[in-house]
């Protein structure tokens, strides 16, 4: 089967609409009715800033990256984007086409 996965990357404290931004994202997944989605917590990066995070006792500030992402038909793919785009968010994101299934089909 075709499908489309569509990643979102956003830091740990970012909020939207008083709720964090990846459960937000999460969230308006559920009321699109779409298939799932995930979150996944970055260990260690750095962005265009070009200042290494990474994952440590003492760093309680919440820069670290979580990737939410999404397995979705291409109509579900565009559905979300264009819902968070409603919302005035500017998040950076990527989009694939990747063949998916189950070791049982």
């Amino acid at each position: 089967m075709q499908t489309v996965v569509l990643k979102f990357y956003v830091t740990e404290k970012q909020h939207h609409q008083g709720e964090l931004l990846y459960e937000w994202l999460l969230r308006l997944a559920q009321r699109l009715k779409l298939p799932g989605g995930s979150a996944f917590r970055a260990v260690a990066g750095f962005g265009k800033h070009g200042k290494m995070h990474e994952e440590t006792f003492f760093e309680l500030a919440g820069e670290l990256s979580v990737a939410v992402e999404f397995l979705l038909g291409a109509s579900d793919a565009d559905k979300l984007i264009a819902a968070i785009r409603d919302e005035k968010l500017d998040l950076q994101f990527v989009r694939y086409s990747v063949e998916s299934g189950t070791t049982l089909s």
